[in-house]
């Protein structure tokens, strides 16, 4: 998905509202960090390019030009709702904290069945997101997860909770995987994290 470099993230709280805007509540996509709340998508024709969004309350404003598509819209609300969800997702769990995330999702995805001996950040896994040892109960993420979304982070977890239940990659392994809503999502994401990774480093502009 082709990113805009004019759009902006949370931190925009607009000093006045144009008179030409327009509101309506739109329905959320689910993705972490956006919980319950609503989504009121406000279009301007005084914006022409930029997209910004920010919390009000309890709901998520997402600001959009006034000639997008519905469907520019929808996938404008989907990024930038990730885009506040990696934001607030940059406090670092400890590892007593990683550890109850693991374990509220053992029980609400694989019926409490697995139960990790220890669950903690690693610094030493540069070619995997997460590892795991059966024998040992052991389950280790790799800090370049951190400050990625929520629903990532807890795509891997529960990934690597799925092997102390099933060692290997087959079809029984995968169909664990399945009662988790966002795995698709989870995993474009951090395909996209590793395509962006391989690409060549721009030269930087004159004076930088």
């Amino acid at each position: 998905m082709p990113a805009d470099p004019s759009a902006h993230g949370s931190g925009e709280t607009p000093l006045r509202r144009a008179p030409d805007t327009t509101r309506r509540t739109a329905p959320s996509p689910t993705v972490q960090g956006a919980g319950t709340s609503a989504v009121e998508v406000r279009r301007s024709s005084r914006r022409r390019r930029t997209v910004s969004a920010y919390r009000e309350g309890d709901r998520t404003v997402v600001l959009i030009p006034a000639r997008m598509s519905e469907a520019e819209e929808r996938r404008w609300v989907t990024v930038m709702l990730d885009k506040l969800a990696a934001q607030e997702s940059k406090r670092i769990l400890g590892d007593g904290e990683l550890a109850a995330r693991a374990g509220r999702l053992s029980g609400q995805y694989l019926e409490g069945r697995a139960r990790p001996a220890s669950v903690r950040w690693v610094t030493n896994q540069n070619t995997r997101w997460g590892s795991c040892t059966p024998a040992e109960g052991s389950i280790r993420l790799s800090h370049r997860l951190q400050g990625m979304p929520e629903y990532v982070i807890d795509y891997v977890l529960l990934h690597e909770l799925a092997h102390l239940l099933v060692p290997g990659h087959g079809p029984r392994f995968w169909r664990l995987l399945e009662c988790y809503p966002r795995t698709e999502r989870a995993r474009g994401y951090l395909e996209g994290v590793v395509a962006a990774d391989r690409l060549p480093h721009l030269p930087a502009a004159r004076g930088e």
